[in-house]
């Protein structure tokens, strides 16, 4: 105990050896100068000054580090899209520079998108006015380390509120997104490199993509393998819920939580393996494991992810009426909903709770994994959607959320809670104990966590 709470104090001041002043003072000094690595630790400081505002609820503070985020991303040509809007939303008046001009733009574009629509080799992005020939800036980008090839459009328009993803066989990735408030930005993200070419037609831009190759994918096998890839060195820790003394849940002719949660991250460590992660299990038997010793394990393996696999459930009166997938990412709960399955998966460890103590310690724990950890859970839950509606009707998406899960307090990496379905709802409990709809899950799960690195 003493031993904790020494390391907490330890991880506390470490967060505050510097002050927020000082940090923001070297940020905007290494904006100053002109060379590129300097603009990376600024932006990588702005980066840490958010979620420090975050933790602390310092809007002044979240204020300036979007401000620096968005400039110093702007510069390094980073997505930086869900920043801007998130500054234009707290400060509208706030000044944006478009790339390759010198005027600061204080209002939206007065220039609207309609639609965006594939039309065979092409990207058909339609206006409500004619374009002009300054409107449009387009410029190329190549990452050795990663090998990628991005293909940049920054077209002076404005009206989507979200960012969008095409898809297109043999393309890696595509989105759409508002830079700033008077600018769109299309990125199409490859592996090898394409042949562009663009026009504009009237109200029209027309993009044209040609030397697409067909898809590498290659089908799962039968048993949900995709083949090993050299590419992947990063540790996964997959957390089979509660175990030995612990059912869990139980449910729907007693199905037992314990046994089902098992038996899918045995599946998903399979795959994982197989596509060339490096993946270790809290516990790979039917045995009782302390809440805080999961993401303790999680820390000495150096993890970069930590996946909790539990099952849900409710009472009688209600058990047919409940069911879906949920995942879930460590904070204060903010929802009714939130607070009762955090009171179920909670109680297997009573001594945890006090061990662990009040509210605002788990967020100072984990809140710097916060926004990865939501990114996270995003991915999984829609890879588990993905996945599964494939093979099976009447999926339903019960959403992302956020609980004060005690088996996430302390890790020190990305780490979610996936509650792959209700054991007490007669259909998904028959589905949960079911070998296909289990393999099913783990290559959702899988597919999820190949998306959140590869974006992240």
């Amino acid at each position: 105990m003493l031993r904790f709470l020494a390391l907490l104090c330890i991880f506390i001041v470490s967060l505050h050896a510097l002050n927020d002043k000082e940090v923001l003072k070297r940020a905007n000094g290494f904006m100053k100068t002109s060379n590129k690595s300097n603009k990376f630790r600024a932006y990588n400081d702005y980066k840490n000054l958010y979620l420090r505002a975050l933790m602390n609820g310092d809007k002044k503070l979240k204020l300036s580090a979007l401000k620096g985020i968005v400039n110093s991303g702007e510069k390094l040509h980073i997505d930086i899209s869900q920043y801007s809007d998130e500054l234009f939303s707290l400060n509208p008046k706030s000044v944006y520079k478009t790339p390759n001009s010198n005027k600061n733009l204080k209002v939206k574009s007065t220039y609207k998108l309609k639609s965006i629509r594939w039309k065979e080799d092409r990207i058909v992005m339609s206006f409500d006015k004619k374009l002009r020939n300054n409107q449009i800036n387009y410029f190329t980008l190549y990452d050795s380390k990663t090998k990628q090839y991005k293909y940049i459009f920054d077209i002076h328009a404005s009206m989507l509120t979200r960012s969008q993803k095409l898809r297109k066989d043999g393309i890696d990735r595509i989105k759409l997104a508002q830079f700033n408030p008077s600018t769109l930005r299309l990125v199409i993200q490859n592996s090898y490199k394409l042949k562009i070419s663009f026009k504009k037609d009237t109200k029209s831009l027309i993009v044209h993509i040609k030397n697409v190759k067909k898809s590498t994918y290659i089908a799962p096998t039968p048993h949900g393998i995709t083949p090993k890839s050299v590419d992947r060195n990063k540790i996964i820790v997959i957390d089979a819920g509660h175990g030995g003394k612990d059912p869990g849940a139980v449910g729907y002719k007693k199905y037992r939580e314990k046994i089902v949660v098992l038996q899918i991250a045995q599946e998903l460590k399979r795959m994982l393996k197989s596509r060339g992660y490096k993946v270790y299990m809290t516990r790979d038997s039917d045995k009782f494991i302390k809440l805080r010793n999961r993401t303790r394990f999680a820390n000495r393996k150096h993890a970069d992810l930590f996946i909790s696999i539990h099952a849900n459930a409710v009472g009688k009166k209600i058990a047919k009426q409940v069911h879906g997938i949920e995942c879930y990412f460590l904070d204060k709960s903010r929802s009714s909903r939130a607070k009762k399955v955090t009171a179920s998966e909670n109680r297997a460890n009573l001594s945890d709770m006090g061990f662990y103590g009040k509210d605002t310690l788990l967020s100072t724990l984990n809140s710097h994994n916060i926004v990865a950890a939501n990114k996270l859970a995003i991915d999984l839950q829609r890879g588990a959607l993905g996945s599964l509606k494939k093979s099976f009707k009447n999926v339903k998406d019960a959403g992302v959320r956020q609980g004060p899960f005690w088996v996430l307090v302390g890790a020190q990496m990305p780490a979610v809670l996936v509650e792959v379905g209700f054991i007490t709802n007669p259909a998904e409990a028959k589905r949960l104990v079911n070998r296909k709809y289990q393999k099913a899950m783990a290559l959702g799960l899988a597919n999820g966590v190949e998306r959140y690195f590869r974006n992240n």
